[in-house]
């Protein structure tokens, strides 16, 4: 139960700026998501078949991928002030769990994340998409499950790299690549066959066509359930990591 305690004091700690600068994190935060979806979205609607007869119901999940991969890999630029400044070595100092200074953080992190996925999926309604609110639901939830290990892998960057140009590189190298080969921007069935078998590879990729099946109201789709085991098997990784990395902090 302690750590259970101590993951909410970090929360409450995290949350407090943000609450605070409420702009700042929410808007500038969804600016990226938001331009995709008025200024590149639009294109799709001549895309050939099915993508373009329904191509909100298409690209708005995969949006909301991109918003999760995103909002929590980039996470790590807030720790680097507090890892230089020595705010977080006091921390370290405290009674509090180590396990739960990364917790915290990452839950922080979601909740900005799930708020700024509800104002995308309410913009997006306008436009013609029609989300299935179970559907819906499930798809938020498999987003959350899959930025809490992403949000462990980029405090655990952060913490490697110690410095914003080093962080954004490794971030640049790695981002990049996960989007192209995701399918987020164009169906993946499109490409070249060796292009499409790198993309397997890809776990991104898997949760955006979870996304897909579940906002369309497909709850039972195959893609559904491995999406959900893929998630669960990044987030599970980056635990094992993130409690390791901590624990060895402690001692």
């Amino acid at each position: 139960m302690r750590i259970l305690h101590d993951t909410w004091l970090i929360f409450v700690r995290q949350m407090r700026p943000t609450l605070r600068n409420p702009v700042a994190v929410f808007v500038f935060g969804m600016l990226q998501p938001v331009l995709y979806l008025a200024l590149f979205g639009p294109l799709l609607s001549g895309m050939p078949g099915a993508l373009g007869s329904d191509s909100w119901q298409w690209f708005v999940p995969g949006l909301l991928a991109m918003l999760g991969l995103f909002g929590t890999a980039f996470a790590g630029f807030g720790l680097l002030p507090e890892l230089r400044s020595g705010s977080h070595e006091r921390l370290l100092t405290t009674p509090v769990s180590r396990v739960a200074l990364l917790l915290g953080r990452v839950l922080r992190d979601i909740t900005v994340l799930l708020v700024q996925a509800v104002i995308v999926i309410a913009a997006a309604v306008p436009f013609g998409f029609d989300p299935s609110f179970p559907g819906a639901v499930l798809g938020l939830l498999l987003l959350a499950l899959l930025g809490v290990g992403l949000g462990i892998f980029s405090y655990l960057a952060a913490m490697v790299a110690r410095e914003e140009y080093i962080f954004a590189g490794i971030l640049q190298t790695v981002s990049l690549p996960l989007i192209l080969l995701s399918g987020i921007l164009l169906p993946m069935d499109l490409a070249p066959d060796w292009l499409y078998a790198v993309s397997r590879a890809n776990p991104i990729v898997y949760v955006v066509e979870a996304e897909r099946a579940l906002f369309a109201g497909d709850l039972s789709a195959p893609s559904v359930a491995y999406g959900g085991m893929v998630a669960v098997a990044v987030t599970a990784v980056a635990l094992v990591f993130g409690s390791r990395r901590m624990r060895r902090i402690n001692t």
